[in-house]
């Protein structure tokens, strides 16, 4: 790891102060992408969007990414990812002036400044997808809205499998919270950002798809994924949309560069029906 990168992880204030400036800067297309969508509609393949909050939190020693793992009663389960949804097209409108007015708080100081100097429908649509995520985030995992401060936007990423486009936000969740998940939700995972820094932690994912899952257009089988281990030992690999998403973060922030896997671990997958669907009558 770049010396320079520990120095910036090891304060608090100075990295929070790093992340806003990178991200409040860098070019987004949630305008293009929501246009794209909407358009959409109208044609034999609708697309769908779905905001996302990628939560960072300081334990008091190291900054972390908390994500949740999904339950095997939703789609794609076992998986790691942001909790977020799909956009709700009256309760997230309503939220969003909220936002606005601050009687929900997670949008404010820099990050609100530099949302603001973007053009004014692109201000307009972060905010849509900030209410709409916050929503989300709570529902499935009790994370309150008054814990969350908006560091900024991500670049989009589109599930062609489920004709979705994802808009992650980042926020900061200021305080340890309680940990209450509905059913889409199995468990919180913790991956401290040091992770990404570490060439070891990179694996080559390989996904086999059932015949149920064949789609007309092919895809490569190998993807580069993240190998996240607990206290215990245990491993979680992140992949897929998560994982780019984080790696944009990675690039945007510390021009880091996902490593080339081809020569590391290989983790063998082979998807089923339920990765579609999962078992909603589970418990």
């Amino acid at each position: 790891m770049n010396i320079l990168n520990i120095e910036v992880l090891s304060n608090r204030e100075q990295f929070l102060s790093l992340l806003v400036e990178k991200m409040g800067k860098a070019p987004i297309d949630f305008k293009e992408k929501l246009d794209s969508i909407n358009k959409s509609k109208d044609g034999t393949e609708p697309h769908s969007a779905a905001g996302v909050l990628l939560i960072i939190h300081h334990t008091g020693s190291e900054f972390i990414f908390q994500l949740i793992k999904r339950s095997a009663r939703v789609a794609q389960p076992g998986d790691l990812s942001c909790p977020g949804g799909l956009l709700h097209g009256i309760l997230d409108p309503a939220l969003s002036p909220l936002i606005s007015t601050g009687m929900l708080p997670v949008l404010h100081g820099q990050p609100l400044r530099l949302a603001k100097s973007r053009d004014r429908e692109t201000f307009r649509i972060i905010k849509l997808f900030l209410a709409n995520a916050v929503r989300e985030s709570w529902e499935e995992t009790g994370l309150s809205p008054w814990n969350v401060s908006f560091l900024g936007p991500l670049p989009c990423y589109s599930l062609f499998l489920f004709r979705r486009t994802i808009f992650p936000l980042v926020g900061f969740a200021k305080k340890r919270w309680k940990f209450c998940p509905n059913v889409e939700v199995e468990s919180i995972v913790e991956i401290p950002l040091t992770a990404f820094f570490d060439d070891s932690n990179y694996a080559l994912y390989k996904v086999e798809t059932s015949s149920e899952v064949k789609t007309a257009r092919e895809r490569p089988n190998g993807f580069p994924c993240l190998i996240a281990r607990d206290s215990t030992g245990k491993e979680e690999i992140l992949w897929g949309a998560t994982f780019y998403i984080i790696m944009n973060f990675m690039k945007i922030v510390f021009n880091l560069d996902t490593p080339d896997p081809g020569s590391k671990r290989v983790i063998n997958r082979i998807l089923g029906p339920d990765y579609l669907t999962g078992h909603p009558d589970r418990y």
